[in-house]
């Protein structure tokens, strides 16, 4: 199913499921899903919305300079693929964030997996100067902006609590009426170090004796030891290598 505003297509599985693609931005993908939505109810079933969720936003560019993808690839081969023959982009596979990059010679990329806008601009922040690193001849690369990933949300005010509750929190600062401890300068040369005390040191391994066991002192050495006892008194002892073994049986 398509709509024109916004434009996109919708894939409508009878399970109830529907996947939504082409959106422009998280809100318009939203805003096309309830249009599917009512348009389902106006045909007659009973169709909710609900569980809403991005799987996938797709981001592309041009880096304005070409790259040497074979370079590329040789060079970061744990993460990169290159087959000319088969596909004309080389596709990188990035860790983190976990975004799948498809970088054409021209210096055309596109980035998907993602899913937050911020994932893109990240992505697209850590693979820039290995492009820069890789690019052909005496290319000029642009100057990139300095920051290209959006602000981030603003933090929820703190809590109008008294003495107990900065407690509570964990102390972050000093009361009204308590004094801050100074914060050493540069002038004041570096923070003197704690002396070495017994209680942090690593204490000695542990002995037999700290654990109250009586144990015998180990059996000596010594070549004149009587045999052991077999376990069976019923049994004669094994004949050792010194002792004359018997002659054996002749064959029937």
């Amino acid at each position: 199913m398509r709509i024109r505003e916004p434009k996109t297509t919708a894939l409508i599985f009878a399970s109830g499921k529907m996947v939504c693609t082409g959106a422009k931005s998280e809100d318009d993908s939203r805003t096309a899903a309830r249009r599917y939505a009512k348009i389902v109810q106006k045909l007659g079933f009973p169709a909710t919305f609900k569980e809403f969720k991005i799987q996938n936003i797709v981001g592309s560019c041009d880096v304005k300079f070409p790259i040497r993808l074979e370079g590329l690839a040789y060079a970061h081969s744990l993460f990169a693929s290159y087959e000319p023959e088969l596909f004309p982009g080389l596709i990188y596979r990035m860790k983190q964030p976990k975004i799948v990059l498809l970088i054409f010679v021209s210096g055309k990329v596109v980035l998907t997996g993602a899913k937050t806008r911020f994932e893109i601009y990240q992505a697209f922040m850590n693979i820039y100067p290995t492009l820069n690193q890789y690019k052909k001849g005496d290319a000029q690369a642009p100057a990139l902006a300095g920051n290209l990933m959006p602000p981030p949300r603003a933090l929820p005010p703190a809590r109008q609590g008294g003495a107990e509750g900065g407690e509570a929190a964990g102390g972050a600062g000093p009361g009204p009426g308590a004094a801050a401890a100074p914060t050493p300068g540069p002038a004041d040369g570096p923070a003197p170090t704690p002396a070495q005390t017994p209680s942090t040191m690593m204490p000695p391994p542990p002995t037999p004796a700290d654990h109250g066991l009586n144990l015998p002192p180990p059996t000596p050495m010594h070549h004149g030891l009587p045999p052991p006892t077999p376990r069976h008194p019923g049994l004669a002892p094994t004949p050792s290598l010194g002792h004359a073994l018997p002659p054996p049986s002749p064959r029937r």
